[in-house]
């Protein structure tokens, strides 16, 4: 799939948002992508990740399990998991901390890849990470479905994406006077109660 027939499908589901934004890194948007409205149609979620899962064979090998952060890679890294044919867990916040519940587990030697669905500074995907290192010692590599750091995010493991975005983002003392004006929306997960 090219960028603009993924691009697309974001738009086609009302899922590239305007307004103003607080993303979970903390950084301030005047555009929103809102991934779980594209996931939530089975046959573009099907097609992303397809999409994706053949990038994602020509640099990374011998996946044997798929971990993603709880909210937003859980649907990502399922359907990944899925068309690899190896199990899928997901991270989830306790007390600002990722963990695994549920009964999820990671053996020690397991070839991890962990399954993001939106990368903008890497933050989440960070903590994920190091959270699957209290587990398995073999993080492999990280994929997404868009990186809006445009290649500029490190994670310690290599990074694959199916396209890149470039959206402006702007620190709290950075934010423009037009974008001041928008009301605030924080649409992700991180502080849930």
């Amino acid at each position: 799939m090219q960028h603009d027939e993924i691009l697309n499908k974001f738009i086609e589901a009302e899922a590239l948002l305007e307004g103003h934004f607080i993303l979970s890194s903390g950084l301030h948007s005047a555009k929103y992508i809102q991934c779980a409205r594209v996931m939530m149609h089975p046959e573009i979620a099907y097609m992303l990740c397809q999409a994706l899962v053949k990038k994602i064979k020509e640099k990374i090998n011998n996946i044997e399990v798929v971990a993603s952060p709880a909210m937003g890679g859980v649907i990502v890294g399922y359907e990944i998991a899925r068309q690899l044919g190896v199990p899928a867990v997901f991270f989830e916040r306790v007390e600002g901390k990722f963990c695994l519940r549920r009964g999820f587990n990671i053996s020690r030697n397991a070839r991890c890849l962990m399954v993001e669905d939106i990368i903008t500074t890497g933050l989440s995907s960070r903590e994920c990470i190091s959270a699957i290192k209290d587990y398995s010692k073999n993080v492999i590599g990280a994929t997404c479905l868009v990186d809006r750091s445009m290649g500029n995010t490190d994670l310690g493991v290599e990074l694959v994406s199916l396209t890149q975005l470039k959206i402006e983002t702007y620190k709290k003392q950075d934010i423009p006077k037009w974008l001041q004006a928008i009301p605030v929306t924080k649409p992700g997960s991180r502080d849930l109660k």
